[in-house]
């Protein structure tokens, strides 16, 4: 099966990235409106881009990449101008000085491709969780939704005490379907973690063996700065990870928690570290919605003029020696939100219904 990562235009211009399995299915659904949310407002919609892939992973982590890029950064991908996705991923302070000068193929942020042309920055390697002999399918099921949750798929057992595959793990992944699965058995830590270059043993006791100690947000930060595969390993649910298994380990990850209560399940353990980790990818956020600009001055000061004039006639201004103070904390209270023109007219349309009150009806 082909999986398919996708970018529609909107009609308000605005650009929505997707992914799935049917592309011409997928596309109909947007534009009839069968699909709620960000396009079904947004009609009608037209596809600019799109790029096939072999798993569902490869199609779901592209869309998670390209979600948060600057228009700027799609629209040169839509043109398949590489060298322009590269430099709109530059900040603005320091793009006047790289375009002086020759881009430096060893920059980490941009690298040329072999026409010469700026090929797209290198991802960042995603950690693979381990669990180690875990007890239940269901802790499985949730780990692997802790996992999906922050854009991580490299689910790893090692002798899981029921066996897999288990159907109980299916409910409670909860959609993550795919991380369950791609999941890869083992029978020792040793083969599991084989391919890495850093392991971390995530455990709250020491179990006599000295190696560094780092939390959650230090792990993270070593991961996307250092090259090769890395490995997070987890315990099983009972007693945790055994002086053997952490042995294994070169570095130990503590969470910070409060000592007089440390029990975390297993899925709360991977998602901690999976969010830590996730901070530093391109992660989607929730659309972003115009705001309208700010009333004209002119505006705001007529209402608070009808306001004014409505609170002199009912009597609201006394005593006399208090008019000045008052009105100024009205003026105040009036001015500190940023009122845009839709609010100052619904408001004064307010107080104009409060000075001719329409009859009730009987």
């Amino acid at each position: 099966m082909i999986f398919t990562t996708y970018m529609l235009r909107c009609a308000d211009s605005h650009y929505y990235v997707g992914h799935t399995d049917d592309l011409d299915r997928r596309v109909a659904e947007h534009q009839s409106g069968l699909i709620p949310g960000y396009t079904a407002a947004r009609r009608p919609i037209e596809l600019v881009w799109h790029e096939t892939f072999q798993t569902r992973e490869e199609a779901l982590a592209n869309e998670l990449r390209i979600k948060p890029w600057s228009r700027a950064k799609k629209e040169a991908l839509i043109r398949g101008d590489w060298t322009g996705v590269g430099l709109a991923a530059i900040p603005r302070h320091e793009l006047a000085s790289r375009i002086s000068t020759t881009l430096d193929s060893a920059d980490p942020s941009i690298s040329l491709g072999t026409n010469g042309d700026l090929a797209p920055p290198s991802p960042i390697p995603h950690p693979a969780i381990v669990l180690v002999r875990p007890q239940l399918a269901e802790n499985i099921g949730k780990a692997a939704r802790a996992m999906l949750n922050f854009g991580l798929t490299d689910l790893r057992l090692v002798s899981p005490r029921d066996g897999w595959p288990n159907p109980a793990a299916g409910p409670a992944a909860s959609g993550a379907d795919s991380v369950i699965a791609n999941a890869r058995i083992y029978e020792s830590v040793a083969d599991a973690v084989a391919d890495c270059a850093h392991v971390f043993a995530t455990t709250v006791r020491k179990r006599g063996v000295t190696k560094p100690v780092v939390t959650p947000e230090q792990a993270a930060a070593a991961i996307h700065a250092e090259p090769g595969g890395t490995a997070i390993l987890f315990g099983p649910e009972r007693s945790g990870l055994e002086t053997d298994d952490v042995a294994v380990a070169r570095t130990i990850l503590t969470v910070p928690i409060n000592p007089e209560f440390g029990s975390l399940n297993l899925a709360q353990a991977v998602i901690l570290v999976a969010y830590e980790w996730s901070k530093g990818q391109p992660l989607a956020q929730p659309p972003v919605t115009d705001i309208a600009p700010p009333a004209p001055q002119i505006e705001l000061d007529g209402m608070i003029a009808q306001l004014d004039a409505m609170l002199e006639d009912s009597g609201f201004y006394f005593p006399p020696d208090r008019v000045s103070t008052v009105k100024r904390t009205l003026r105040t209270l009036l001015t500190k939100p940023g009122w845009d023109s839709q609010e100052v007219r619904t408001l004064r349309g307010v107080f104009s219904a409060l000075d001719r009150p329409r009859p009730r009806r009987g």
